[in-house]
């Protein structure tokens, strides 16, 4: 697909306005004076990689990671071909900047950065004309829509209409790794009011100045948009992005069948961590189905990170009971025993019998670490901390190469430092993390942290639906994408035989193509696709990956 300044009649500084289409001092003599841009531009005419040299100059004199965030979204609302050169160009390092964990701190501070508007903001008072709002939507194509309503932002918890952050990160890296064009993006905020009573008394705040709708009255707002999404842009992809446990699975277990639709903090991050994870079996020298599982937190991300290793220990011959048999789950009320009345139906599937805790001293994560020998400890508790010393060193005593997936976002919240984790089981631990941490040391030399960040499979998911013309997300996808993260990662083993966990985040637009042709592959398979072969398929994955450059 092909913008330009003759298919929309932009001229003169309107044209300038488009992010889309402004090239700024990339337009050359002809078209300054063809397109009424003469005296709007300083003389220098400049390549496309001469205004990255200078903007990535512009991105290092900023010291703050957030005045660095402002700078870049105000450079994707200037010029957008300019932005994702710059963002493909230096990916490893402007991810947690664009992204977690700088978004986090973007997100909390909102309305106080708003500079220009990008996406919509659908209202409780306009749940009656949300199909007419969508209509105002800046392109009549979509692609893939990211939704929020803001209310579990990372680990920083609700942040209102501030909660617009995410999807506007996300959909930026669907562009910049998954190649989708920014032009059929779409970023939506559901305005359900705010419980943080510090942004109700904030005076600057810029959302909906209400405590949060609960019950009938939120599920109908949600009917309300996906009605409208299914009428105005039926076959779009839609991800649900950082919605409270409450609502996150039902919505999911509600839409699934219906839209092509996926949860991001359920499905992504599980299939993420179980690329990790396969990566981190292989590199052990064991079977993913001799892995026991300790899982510390039980929210919707931790449910939907077992039930995603579930599918794959089932997929390798395993039962559906023996694979759920192999995971213990701990939350702040100790063990998920059958006893509990304080379980949802997700969580109940993991519940052990009572009787296995009987003369355990307690069902806290150190006992039940003690008790069940695990191979493998995930964290998505949001508790600092939680992974401590006593409890590390217990389970490297029973575990020839331990594997430790510190998964909680953003930094402040990880359940351990990786190189706690490297010193306490001598350099032994296969270690996996939800957020950016630096390369840690291994007899002598230094290892980098594998980031379980979700950008290694939704960009791909949108790359595979596009691509494929799939009309649902189905699990087998999302397993076929892990285990393709896997593979890529295993590929990237360096000349001194290290295999990273995950692949290089440099090499991520490459590896996206090739995760995305393996979902494709299985959504053909699932028959939620047309049928294709798979040459067919990586063509039209290669030809559905947008490239940053000014059309000629």
């Amino acid at each position: 697909m092909t913008y330009r300044p003759e298919t929309t009649g932009a001229r003169g500084a309107a044209l300038l306005a488009d992010p889309l289409l402004n090239k700024g001092t990339a337009f050359n003599r002809q078209e300054r004076d063809e397109l009424g841009l003469d005296g709007l531009l300083p003389p220098a005419v400049e390549t496309l990689d001469e205004q990255a040299d200078r903007a990535y100059a512009a991105f290092l004199n900023y010291d703050k990671p957030l005045n660095r965030h402002i700078y870049l979204r105000q450079l994707q609302d200037t010029n957008e071909v300019l932005f994702y050169r710059l963002i493909t160009e230096h990916l490893e390092e402007m991810l947690p900047i664009v992204y977690t964990p700088t978004v986090g701190e973007a997100c909390r501070r909102f309305s106080a950065i708003y500079r220009r508007p990008r996406g919509l903001f659908l209202s409780w008072e306009d749940r009656h004309r949300f199909r007419e709002i969508l209509r105002n939507r800046p392109h009549p194509e979509v692609d893939v829509i990211v939704v929020t309503d803001g209310q579990r932002i990372l680990g920083l918890g609700d942040q209102g209409v501030g909660g617009m952050g995410i999807p506007i990160g996300k959909l930026s890296l669907y562009t910049a790794i998954g190649g989708i064009h920014p032009a059929r993006t779409l970023p939506i905020l559901l305005d359900v009011g705010t419980d943080n009573e510090e942004l109700l008394a904030n005076p600057h705040y810029l959302g909906r100045r209400e405590h949060r709708l609960t019950g009938a009255d939120y599920d109908e707002l949600v009917e309300a948009f996906v009605s409208a999404v299914e009428a105005e842009l039926p076959g779009t992809l839609l991800q649900w992005e950082d919605f409270a446990t409450v609502h996150a699975r039902p919505i999911l277990t509600r839409y699934r069948d219906r839209l092509l639709t996926f949860n991001d903090d359920i499905q992504g991050t599980a299939a993420v961590a179980l690329g990790a994870l396969t990566t981190a079996v292989s590199v052990a020298g064991t079977a993913l189905t001799d892995q026991r599982f300790v899982v510390v937190g039980a929210g919707s991300a931790a449910v939907g990170v077992a039930d995603m290793i579930r599918t794959a220990l089932v997929d390798e011959g395993l039962s559906e009971a023996d694979a759920a048999s192999r995971f213990w789950f701990v939350d702040v009320n100790g063990l998920l025993v059958r006893s509990r009345t304080d379980l949802t139906d997700e969580q109940r599937v993991y519940a052990r019998d009572d009787g296995e805790a009987a003369g355990w001293n307690g069902t806290g994560l150190a006992e039940v670490v003690r008790q069940v020998a695990p191979t493998a400890l995930i964290g998505l508790s949001t508790a600092h901390g939680a992974f401590t010393e006593e409890i590390v060193r217990q389970m490297a005593s029973s575990s020839e190469r331990p594997i430790i997936f510190p998964l909680s976002n953003p930094t402040s919240h990880a359940e351990a430092e990786p190189a706690d984790l490297a010193r306490w089981t001598d350099g032994k631990a296969l270690i996996a993390t939800g957020s950016p941490f630096p390369p840690v040391e291994v007899d002598g030399r230094e290892v980098p942290v594998a980031q379980a960040n979700n950008v290694y499979v939704f960009p791909a998911i949108g790359l595979a639906v596009t691509a494929a013309r799939a009309s649902r997300v189905t699990d087998r996808m999302l397993v076929a994408a892990a285990r393709a993260v896997g593979e890529c990662a295993t590929r990237a083993a360096g000349a001194d035989g290290l295999v990273p966990l995950l692949p290089p985040l440099t090499g991520m637009r490459e590896a996206a193509r090739e995760i995305a042709a393996a979902a494709a592959l299985a959504a053909v398979e699932d028959g939620v696709a047309p049928k294709a072969s798979e040459s067919e398929l990586r063509a039209a994955v290669e030809a559905a990956q947008w490239v940053p450059a000014y059309a000629d």
